[in-house]
């Protein structure tokens, strides 16, 4: 090696032993904030607080020395891909340590020690949550690509907990077995460590583009029309999202009261316009919690759709679009020509919402 590589090389070290030291003290952390939360342990709690001090300031100290890296030796290639991704990661380590300090914080709320199936429950989200953030920053220390995409996949868990831990949180505020004051610090503590499997996939991002280069696939987004009869409008949307929009998202449709068939008027609009129309039977919407859970949207075009849901997904947007009507037993002029009213706002709509979703230019 020539001096220069020597140099870039211990400089690499370094940042790769306090990027590994400061992630270390942050699992800590987390780890003790949730066993003061259990344990009802104010001492530890304090601990937890006052340390995070530190910690933000070895994170800016690590900040410091990776802009000092460019600064000298204006990397490239892999080594200007690993200075960057270190940046991004401190991001992601301090907000670990923002949520153990808020889960901390939040002991102090609870005017009892958590019990039963609720200190079940936070056992069970901080074990998988502190198991996906090792691995993360395991696959991040080792430079492993692939154990970073095998992480990602875990955080499904994580979410599927967090919905079930929400549920009987519910049960508890129902049978007034907490205050309500405990009810909102719990929901803030199990809030806090579901968040830290997100940051987690974060930091398999940023390890897969470190090593590999590859960054991260833009979002296909899960889209679902819905109205009473399944046999019109709703059907309409998705054949026209999937004709203009085919990169950008995976579309269906349903209905909560389905027709029999197909409006006839809307097979031969459908062709006309040269929409897919084939296979277009109305389907029921019985979607269960889970299953709705997948969609990224859902777009009522006949007023308020809540009542027809099972319920809505924390993470589910519900939109209500008014794009007109077209009322059953019209004469095929009439009915057609509000059918393409009708299609010229749903698809002013479609594109405003693919562009909200992924930007201008989406496909």
């Amino acid at each position: 090696m020539s001096h220069y590589e020597e140099r870039l090389e211990q400089d690499l070290s370094a940042i790769r032993r306090r990027v590994s030291a400061v992630a270390d003290r942050i699992q800590k952390a987390l780890g003790n904030a949730v066993h003061a939360v259990l344990k009802g342990d104010r001492e530890l709690a304090n601990k937890t607080i006052l340390g995070d001090l530190a910690i933000n300031r070895e994170i800016r100290d690590i900040d410091r020395i990776c802009h000092g890296f460019v600064a000298r030796h204006l990397p490239s290639a892999g080594h200007l891909r690993f200075v960057s991704s270190v940046l991004r990661l401190d991001v992601e380590l301090e907000r670990v340590g923002d949520y153990a300090v808020a889960i901390a914080r939040e002991m102090f709320q609870l005017s009892a020690t958590p019990s039963g199936s609720v200190a079940s429950d936070i056992e069970v989200i901080a074990n998988q949550a502190g198991r996906i953030l090792n691995q993360a920053i395991q696959a991040f220390n080792e430079g492993n690509p692939d154990l970073a995409r095998g992480t990602k996949g875990m955080a499904a868990q994580v979410e599927t907990t967090f919905r079930k831990v929400f549920e009987d949180l519910l049960l508890e505020g129902e049978s007034k077995a907490r205050p309500i004051k405990d009810l909102f610090a719990l929901l803030v503590i199990v809030n806090r460590l579901g968040r830290v499997s997100d940051q987690a996939k974060n930091i398999c991002e940023d390890t897969i583009f470190a090593v590999t280069g590859e960054t991260k696939a833009a979002k296909i987004y899960q889209i679902l029309f819905i109205d009473e009869k399944n046999n019109g409008l709703s059907q309409l949307a998705e054949a026209y999202a999937r004709k203009a929009f085919p990169e950008s998202g995976e579309y269906a449709s349903a209905g909560w009261n389905p027709a029999r068939q197909m409006d006839p008027t809307l097979e031969v609009f459908l062709a006309r316009n040269s929409l897919d129309g084939a296979d277009r039977q109305p389907k029921p919407l019985d979607l269960t919690l889970d299953e709705l859970a997948r969609y990224h949207v859902i777009v009522s075009l006949e007023g308020d759709a809540r009542p027809h849901l099972a319920e809505v997904p924390f993470h589910t947007l519900v939109l209500e679009w008014d794009v007109g009507t077209v009322p059953a037993g019209l004469d095929t002029e009439r009915a057609t020509a509000l059918l393409e009213e009708s299609y010229k706002n749903l698809t002013f709509q479609i594109q405003e919402l693919i562009e909200a979703l992924r930007g201008q230019g989406a496909s």
